[in-house]
């Protein structure tokens, strides 16, 4: 029998002891290698969607909900700002700026949200159609290779979005057109397939179309109110004054025609108008939006995605002249990404401590556990040196039982750390729309298994040690 089956035989014959040093060892193994997943994913997520932006120019408020909101859509945004405000960085022919993408956030499709944009943001994330063509009029939608894949749609699906970013039936817009697919981009592993995008018109339009119908719907509960209020108000007249305009009724038939007749003629108009603005909507329905630098200043855009030409001393500057001098709010993502890590950073270092303790604990286990049977494994350890074993095979005897444990414990915890991610990425999933992966090996795991191991061998050192120097004499005569 070898060193190794010998070494497997003493581990099974204590069964508890063996289990609770396993449980603990891969405990502290198992969490470090989940923060470790989480950790490199989420990292991974928020570099790859930095996009080479320098700048995000929104409402004011919190910064770095600023940049959650318009670059990861992870959060709601700060609020909206005027074009007016905007426009001076949406100038093509601005000297520091090369690209500024609007965002208009608001509305979701089954809880992926619709962002009104540019085309320029597909150059941004590096997108291509995979099948169908870009947008270019209103109403039109191109949707990302996530979005496509989890709610199955293709080309030519008709949709309407609700408002908000979380799918309920009551905030979905009723009597809006459908947007419609008319092109399905390609995966880039970036928060663009997760979205659904369009023109920022076309954000416009269902919501002007939706306060149209709400003040429609006030004007006329203030019309019944008025009737309501007119008719009561004739039922309180006597019969005299009833009687008395019946003999004037005939006196007044003739003006009451006429005044019926301005009524309809005015009435006439008023339909007029209301088909010449039902028109006007119409044809801006399906049509190729303008500019956004030609629009209307009192448009409204959630923020701007802020590209420079170069970095220089004008543009390192561009934040701070923002922030001071105008009611807009200007945060870099790579700095507020940073210090997002650092608030992360804490917490984590706990949880590694917290990790690193139940590591050293389970390693202590083995040390306990190898050292106490000694005692009992004398007699057994004699008989082998009688037998022929070298004393450098009882040493290896033990330090092969110390390391087994540790393997067993690594093995044991990044399975566990794994079907945790597994568990983790179905939740994130399903509440940020982010990707995650439990089939991910890192090569700080490779580490991992080599500091376990060492640990498991500092362990059984001393208990390895004490058995190669049995005294075979005494322990025989003791028996």
């Amino acid at each position: 029998m070898n060193t190794f089956q010998l070494s497997w035989k003493n581990l099974r014959y204590k069964p508890l002891s063996t289990l609770l040093i396993l449980v603990l060892f891969s405990l502290g193994v198992g969490l470090i290698s989940l923060l470790l997943l989480v950790e490199n994913q989420l990292r991974e997520n928020f570099e790859k969607n930095l996009a080479g932006v320098n700048l995000v120019v929104g409402a004011k408020g919190s910064p770095l909900q600023l940049i959650l909101s318009s670059m990861y859509h992870i959060d709601a945004p700060t609020g909206n700002i005027n074009l007016k405000e905007a426009r001076p960085f949406l100038n093509p022919k601005h000297p520091f700026i090369d690209q500024a993408i609007p965002i208009s956030l608001g509305d979701n499709h089954k809880g992926y949200r619709l962002v009104g944009t540019s085309q320029d943001i597909l150059k941004l994330y590096k997108a291509q159609v995979a099948s169908g063509k870009v947008w270019e009029r209103n109403f039109e939608v191109n949707i990302g290779a996530s979005v496509a894949k989890e709610l199955n749609m293709k080309i030519g699906d008709e949709f309407k979005s609700s408002h908000g970013f979380v799918d309920e039936v009551d905030m979905k817009h009723d009597h809006t057109q459908a947007f419609k697919v008319v092109g399905i981009l390609a995966p880039t592993g970036s928060v663009i397939d997760q979205l659904l995008l369009t023109t920022t018109q076309s954000f416009w339009l269902v919501h002007e179309h939706g306060e149209e119908e709400h003040q429609e719907d006030e004007g006329e509960e203030d019309h019944e109110h008025e009737a309501d209020h007119d008719h009561d108000a004739d039922k309180g007249h006597s019969d005299e004054d009833h009687d008395h305009e019946k003999d004037k009724h005939s006196e007044h038939e003739h003006d009451d025609h006429d005044h019926e007749d301005g009524e309809h003629e005015h009435h006439d108009h008023e339909e007029h108008d209301h088909e010449g603005d039902e028109h006007h909507h119409e044809a801006a329905l399906n049509a190729i939006p303008k500019p956004l630098f030609e629009e209307n200043d009192s448009a409204e855009i959630t923020s701007l995605l802020i590209k420079f030409k170069a970095l220089n001393f004008q543009t390192l500057n561009m934040q701070r002249n923002i922030n001071e001098n105008t009611d807009l709010q200007a945060a870099t993502p790579a700095i507020e990404i940073a210090r997002l890590y650092t608030l992360m950073g804490t917490g984590e270092q706990v949880l590694r401590l917290l990790a690193a303790v139940i590591i050293f604990v389970a390693g202590l286990s083995i040390f306990i556990s190898l050292y106490s049977s000694l005692k009992e494994r004398k007699y057994e350890l004699a008989l082998m040196r009688v037998m022929g074993a070298a004393q450098t095979k009882l040493f290896f005897l033990l330090i092969t039982e110390g390391l087994l444990l540790a393997l067993m414990g690594f093995v044991i915890g990044t399975i566990l750390s794994h079907l945790g991610m597994q568990l983790l990425a179905s939740f994130m999933k399903d509440t940020y729309r982010y990707s995650f992966t439990a089939f991910q090996f890192l090569p700080q795991e490779w580490f991992l298994l080599i500091g376990g191991l060492l640990f498991g061998f500092i362990a059984a050192v001393i208990p390895a040690v004490q058995a190669s120097r049995t005294d075979i004499s005494e322990t025989l005569t003791q028996g």
